[in-house]
């Protein structure tokens, strides 16, 4: 009997609305995926990605600049932070195994090294399901949980404007909106021991932590794609960001920790809001 493709195992995460079950089910395609017992794309596999993933009833989904900001120093405040970012790795889970239903047959992808990049979105995605739980459950123990807040979905429209070409995904999703990540969760970090909240901190120093990883799993990819269409790098980066991204890169960037994902500042900085 034929192994189930890792693609028809990823669609399976993508149609799962529930919360606690799509975090499990992406644990579970991350574990049969290690063990062997799902079969690698081949060269040329058809896109499987539905068009937009199953979606539960709540949050709210609301345009960007009608989701309330909240201050952290009040309880309220920090549940309004953590469900945003509950959102963000709620949302990451998806664009992880997307990139492999979606892209996992990319010829642009060598086919000897096809495994490997499968491995690391699955991978990616087993970190953001575990990020999702350890956020939902600060939540819980705050008296909230996720869904009790409108988000908005930026992200995922992100993905959808990028999800003709993989180089403009890669561009787009780790290398752009994850690196923003990089850039702004040291001063929620802090903010949140200033005010007494090291538990939530502790959460979000994991997930900084780990992310760095997810950005760099982007740029090596993206640096393949270029390779193999022959394209400069860091030029076909400033042309995908300015074509599929809304705006300038926002500044201060965290220049250490993109260093450590393998991003120098002639990728980032001619894309930057001068002006800011």
């Amino acid at each position: 009997m034929p192994l189930q493709s890792l693609q028809q195992a990823a669609v399976k995460v993508l149609t799962v609305a529930a919360p606690s079950a799509k975090a499990e089910a992406a644990r579970d395609c991350a574990k049969r995926w290690r063990t062997g017992a799902l079969a690698s794309p081949t060269c040329g596999a058809t896109c499987l990605a539905p068009t937009r993933p199953a979606r539960p009833e709540a949050p709210e989904l609301l345009p960007p600049g009608q989701v309330p900001r909240r201050r952290l120093g009040t309880v309220a405040g920090r549940i309004a932070l953590l469900h945003a970012v509950a959102h963000i790795e709620f949302n990451a889970i998806d664009l992880a195994f997307d990139m492999v239903a979606r892209f996992g047959g990319d010829p642009r992808i060598s086919q000897e090294d096809r495994h490997a990049f499968v491995s690391d979105w699955v991978s990616v995605g087993e970190d953001e399901a575990r990020h999702f739980m350890m956020i939902r459950e600060r939540l819980q123990a705050l008296g909230a949980d996720y869904g009790d807040l409108p988000a908005h979905d930026g992200l995922w429209e992100a993905a959808e404007a990028t999800s003709g070409d993989l180089a403009a995904r890669l561009a787009v999703a780790p290398m752009v909106l994850e690196a923003r990540g990089l850039d702004v969760t040291p001063g929620m970090i802090d903010k949140l021991k200033s005010v007494g909240d090291p538990d939530s901190a502790a959460v979000l120093n994991v997930i900084y932590t780990e992310e760095v990883a997810h950005v760099a799993a982007g740029r090596r990819w993206f640096e393949a794609v270029c390779a193999s269409e022959g394209e400069d790098p860091t030029d076909r980066f400033h042309t995908l960001v300015r074509t599929y991204f809304k705006g300038d890169l926002k500044r201060p960037f965290n220049t250490d920790a993109r260093d450590q994902a393998g991003m120098p500042g002639d990728w980032y900085e001619p894309l930057a809001d001068l002006s800011a």
